[in-house]
């Protein structure tokens, strides 16, 4: 029996946007430049008038919207806000086409690219890219769109090389950089280097200062936020993360070490700390330092004897970061004991005391008293046979570096009556003479002078 094959015609017109009876479509355009430099900003502002113009232009069409990245890379969507939120309103059926310049403009990664891509249609929306004149509902798109987008992808990895390969030869020259808009204390320089800001720099060299009289980076940071001073990248809340970071990177001192971090994958950018997969460049003498070598190298030594400690370091007081427990290891803090009544008194305790499984026993310390044995151990120091000179000499060196003035003052001589020259306690002299304090009991109390001096007391 012969088959009769009826042939019912099309009322359509084919999903091109051609004008005719059908709705008119709803048309967004996607724009996207990689870099923020300002050649670059003429084109993200001319995409954006011309699809804008483009779309408004046509009377099949009613325009949605132009979505726009300026200054992210193309090789992965997840940072790509604008991009990220028209997929967002294309799948939620705010609109029928996208209009794109190139397929390196959409993506430069093949998966997301096609996933995006594929997403899409099964929503009933289609993609234009004009460069290469694809649309995504004809039967060849899809695999169009493949080649393009593995060709952008390989293009994505070579000016990845040709960048890494054109930083580590910066670094090999010895050429250092920063993100200055985030790095404290220096600018551009015109050949690109690094140029001391003096009104930054005065702040770092304050925050050095601090941390060797005795505070902790917690401590530094909350007075510094106090007092309303920018932190770097003008913040207005300093984190004590950020006063360490300043307190242990050697560019402060003039020295560079470059090629810290480096890139693991082109397509999503991620860093890793380098710890020795890539070559690393020291470069001594790199800049103008902030602070000395000398000053430096004692604030490494201190942030390492407090880092072996337990516990954080105590930043309330003048004697705060400088008592140690010889039990445990964890550090002396400031209590006030009956704060309401004629019997009040300031003490220090071991941070460990109320731990429920340490319980640290080592002995609470009034602090007058541990003022008393630190004025002992000071006479002590000087009359150590052949240290009185010695001493006089440090204490003037160590005054100089720690910016309290000649240091004349905390010596009275040798020559004068009664138990030694230093009668009482000093401030300035705790804080530039003393490298720590560790209590091993009452009978044990050990003061360790910044000269290698150890002087043992009790109370």
């Amino acid at each position: 029996m012969a088959k009769n094959v009826i042939l019912i015609p099309a009322v359509g017109k084919a999903n091109r946007g051609e004008e005719g009876d059908r709705p008119r479509r709803r048309v967004a355009a996607y724009a996207r430049v990689s870099t923020d430099h300002e050649e670059q900003q003429s084109s993200y502002e001319a995409q954006v008038d011309y699809y804008t113009r483009y779309i408004q232009g046509r009377g099949d069409w009613e325009f949605v919207g132009v979505y726009a990245d300026e200054g992210i890379s193309g090789c992965s969507t997840r940072h790509r806000e604008g991009f990220n939120r028209m997929v967002a309103d294309a799948m939620e059926g705010r609109m029928d086409l996208i209009l794109t310049k190139s397929v390196s403009r959409f993506a430069r990664n093949t998966v997301d690219s096609l996933t995006t891509i594929r997403k899409l249609k099964e929503r009933g929306v289609e993609c234009f890219f004009e460069k290469e004149n694809i649309w995504t509902f004809d039967g060849r798109g899809e695999l169009l769109l493949t080649i393009m987008s593995s060709l952008a992808q390989e293009e994505s990895r070579s000016i990845s090389e040709n960048c890494t390969w054109g930083q580590r030869k910066r670094f090999a020259d010895g050429r250092a950089t920063v993100p200055f808009k985030r790095f404290l204390g220096f600018e551009r320089g015109a050949d690109g280097g690094l140029v001391v800001d003096e009104g930054q720099a005065a702040v770092v060299r304050r925050i050095y200062g601090l941390f060797l009289q005795g505070q902790s980076p917690w401590g530094i940071a909350k007075g510094l936020t106090k007092e309303g001073i920018p932190a770097p990248g003008g913040g207005s809340v300093w984190a004590h993360r950020t006063v360490r970071s300043i307190l242990s990177n050697e560019k402060y001192k003039g020295d560079a070490l470059l090629q810290k971090v480096y890139t693991v994958d082109f397509l999503t950018k991620k860093k890793k700390v380098n710890t020795g997969e890539v070559p690393q460049y020291y470069v001594e003498g790199s800049h103008e330092a902030i602070v000395s070598p000398e000053v430096f190298d004692a604030v490494q030594g201190l942030l390492a004897r407090r880092k072996a400690g337990r516990g954080r370091v105590s930043s309330v007081g003048v004697l705060a970061g400088k008592i140690k427990c010889g039990e445990c290891g964890n550090w002396y803090g400031p209590k006030v004991w009956h704060s309401n009544d004629r019997y009040r008194r300031r003490v220090w305790q071991c941070g460990s005391r109320h731990d429920p499984e340490l319980r640290c026993a080592a002995p609470c310390l009034e602090e007058e008293a541990l003022k008393r044995l630190f004025v002992r151990a000071e006479n002590l120091l000087l009359r150590k046979e052949g240290w009185e000179e010695d001493a006089r000499r440090a204490l003037r060196e160590l005054s100089l570096l720690y910016g309290m003035g000649e240091g004349e003052d905390h010596v009275k001589g040798g020559e004068e009556e009664g138990p030694g020259p230093f009668a009482a306690f000093d401030e300035e002299g705790w804080r530039s003479l003393v490298e720590e304090v560790t209590v091993y009991g009452r009978e044990d109390i050990r003061f360790l002078f910044r000269n290698g001096t150890e002087i043992r007391t009790q109370v």
